[in-house]
């Protein structure tokens, strides 16, 4: 499993690592059933603290993205697509709100930012 820890990012480690686990789930790279690294394999790979990858590891699991199974590990949870729709919803709010202030900042006003994003999400050109 490929993760790269940024000391420069603003979001917490812990963070990153359900963040990019999320995306390889997302995008198919692990798929449901595979085992991932142990807590404290994980914890030793990218040479941070065990209670912070078992703190990711826990928002994954209560996001629904794997399951853990006592004695066994850690394994990808069969597609939950209510969690992975959530999840995009997220993402997509967050862009949006980047486009709500840029907007905002360049008095745009409603409706022209509606039909723009109308007409990006028809594939039409603006």
């Amino acid at each position: 499993m490929n993760i790269i820890i940024s000391n420069s990012d603003s979001k917490p480690i812990y963070e990153q690592i359900t963040f990019q686990i999320k995306n390889q789930i997302i995008s198919g790279v692990l798929k449901e059933g595979d085992a991932l690294p142990s807590i404290r394999m994980l914890a030793k790979e990218l040479r941070i603290s065990v209670i912070t990858t078992k703190r990711a590891y826990e928002d994954l699991e209560r996001e629904g993205f794997l399951i853990t199974k006592a004695g066994k590990g850690s394994f990808v949870a069969p597609k939950n697509l209510e969690a992975i729709h959530e999840e995009y919803l997220s993402r997509i709010n967050h862009l949006l709100l980047q486009a709500v202030h840029l907007a905002q900042a360049g008095s745009i006003p409603l409706e022209q930012l509606c039909q723009t994003l109308t007409s990006v999400y028809k594939g039409e050109s603006v």
